[in-house]
């Protein structure tokens, strides 16, 4: 069966800053993380396809992620960033298709999980970026916490011809235990039909040194009874996950989470039909 990653990220530091890398408990995530590194990762788990997707908000860094989409056989898709508050939005994202591996482009994201504002995907700024990512036949990826999930709802709904890709379960709090209210924002989100959701991000919201299977699995089954196995796909979250386990460990688990009935659409189909790999 071909395994699609439908999410992870690059960086060298020696190119561009990862700013968001600070404290002892990210500081094993501050060194290079590049192709020469995921590739025999990838291959010796059975991965054949990835999604890379943003990590910073610089207009940069996506022309570098679709130069190395076209060079590299694995990265199937990319999710960049450009800044939706743009006038010209629909011309930028025009023209990041134009450039070497613009047809790689399938998504767009912002890291709204810092944005102050918890309605800042209801912006009218907003909502207009977002119709020009619909209107350029691309997805949007959510990168959000559980309090932002309300306004993912509202903005899901208000555009319905726009796919939603909800990146890490929109990140329950693992650790605590605790399924409420991140629960209640996840079956509204998936009660819409232009939403799905990657199962993806788990372990590193549960406790980093004695998590288990077990630690993750109520909130996989909230996502699997709420979005079903053909709006969820697999992603590694690489090299985030290697906080808490490797890339191999990290797809076992997703595994383990579900049943094997289910397992050609979560790593396969979904996202090779979301992002149109």
């Amino acid at each position: 069966m071909t395994v699609v990653d439908a999410h992870h990220h690059l960086w060298n530091l020696s190119v561009r800053d990862q700013d968001w890398i600070t404290g002892p408990e990210l500081a094993p995530l501050r060194r290079d993380f590049t192709m020469r590194d995921l590739e025999p990762e990838a291959r010796a788990a059975g991965v054949t396809r990835t999604v890379l997707v943003q990590t910073v908000t610089v207009p940069e860094e996506t022309p570098e992620f679709l130069a190395l989409a076209d060079a590299h056989d694995l990265i199937a898709g990319v999710v960049g960033w450009t800044d939706l508050t743009r006038p010209d939005i629909a011309d930028d994202l025009a023209r990041l298709r134009e450039l070497p591996g613009g047809r790689y482009l399938k998504g767009i994201r912002h890291q709204v999980q810092g944005e102050p504002d918890p309605d800042w995907l209801l912006r009218p700024d907003v909502h207009r970026g977002l119709a020009a990512v619909a209107d350029a036949g691309l997805v949007y990826d959510l990168v959000v916490v559980p309090h932002q999930l309300p306004a993912c709802v509202k903005a899901a709904a208000s555009l319905p011809g726009l796919t939603f890709v909800l990146d890490h379960l929109g990140k329950p709090p693992v650790a605590s235990g605790a399924l409420e209210p991140w629960a209640s924002g996840l079956r509204a989100l998936a009660a819409l039909p232009n939403t799905v959701a990657k199962l993806s991000g788990l372990v590193t919201e549960a406790d980093l040194a004695s998590w288990t299977v077990e630690d993750l699995r109520p909130y996989a089954d909230v996502a699997l009874e709420a979005f079903g196995p053909g709006r969820l796909m697999y992603g590694s979250d690489w090299p985030v996950s290697t906080l808490g386990a490797t890339y191999g460990d990290i797809l076992r688990s997703t595994r383990r989470l579900t049943d094997p009935h289910d397992h050609a659409q979560i790593f396969t189909t979904t996202a090779t039909r979301v992002y149109g790999l």
